[in-house]
């Protein structure tokens, strides 16, 4: 089902407020926690359509969602990432390369469904409204179609996880994307044993929250909020 018309424009209620926020704070990014349950394909098509609904620079839509079921396919992006993955864990030293090595990453082949998400920077033709200035808006809009998926794949009860820990030029060549065409995101998605009361990295000790004061400041940027 996808919301239309009216039910847009009425006053959002304390209770939908608060179910809002519990989804929101409730999303967490999932690696190790998939299972092999098929996610249905209404459930599929409201989450796509979330990430559809996502804002856009002068209406551009520059996003497309390539889904991944193939095996084969999951298998060879798998292998990207298990490379990749190797080389970041030699840029860390000592016990944080340990505690590295020790963190699963991705879910490529335990996950039923991967998407990758992509941008089409000419989209909309040479001169697009909002882009005059900052031509990397439609980036930032493809960005928000990826938060639209995770949080209405949170309230589906759906775990994702986005996996960057890979190459990009061999990920589009093995999903035969073509080169004028950004690759944004490449997610895992399906349903949980459970979903961590905190960020997975949080819990397991790699870094904690940041305390929002420290990085408000007030009509100029703030040189004491150098974190």
């Amino acid at each position: 089902m996808v919301f239309k018309g009216a039910v847009l424009n009425t006053i959002i209620t304390q209770q939908e407020r608060d179910d809002f926020y519990r989804v929101l704070y409730g999303r967490r990014d999932v690696r190790s926690e998939f299972l092999t349950d098929p996610v249905a394909d209404d459930v599929l098509e409201r989450i796509l359509q979330a990430a559809h609904h996502a804002p856009s620079v002068g209406f551009s839509q520059p996003w497309n969602f390539i889904v991944v079921r193939d095996w084969q396919i999951k298998q060879s992006i798998h292998d990207l990432h298990q490379q990749a993955n190797a080389e970041a864990a030699e840029m860390f030293a000592d016990k944080r390369q340990q505690n590295y090595r020790q963190i699963k990453l991705a879910g490529i082949l335990d996950a039923p469904i991967n998407i990758c998400i992509t941008c089409d920077r000419e989209r909309g033709g040479s001169v697009v409204l909002g882009k005059t200035h900052q031509p990397e808006m439609d980036i930032y809009s493809t960005v928000c179609a990826v938060q639209n998926l995770q949080l209405a794949a949170r309230a589906e009860n759906i775990g994702v996880g986005w996996v960057s820990i890979m190459d990009k030029q061999k990920l589009k060549t093995l999903l035969k994307i073509p080169e004028r065409i950004e690759v944004v995101a490449y997610l895992c998605i399906g349903h949980v044993s459970h979903f961590y009361d905190e960020p997975e990295l949080q819990v397991k000790s790699w870094k904690g929250r940041t305390d929002l004061a420290e990085l408000v400041s007030t009509d100029q940027w703030d040189p004491k909020n150098q974190i």
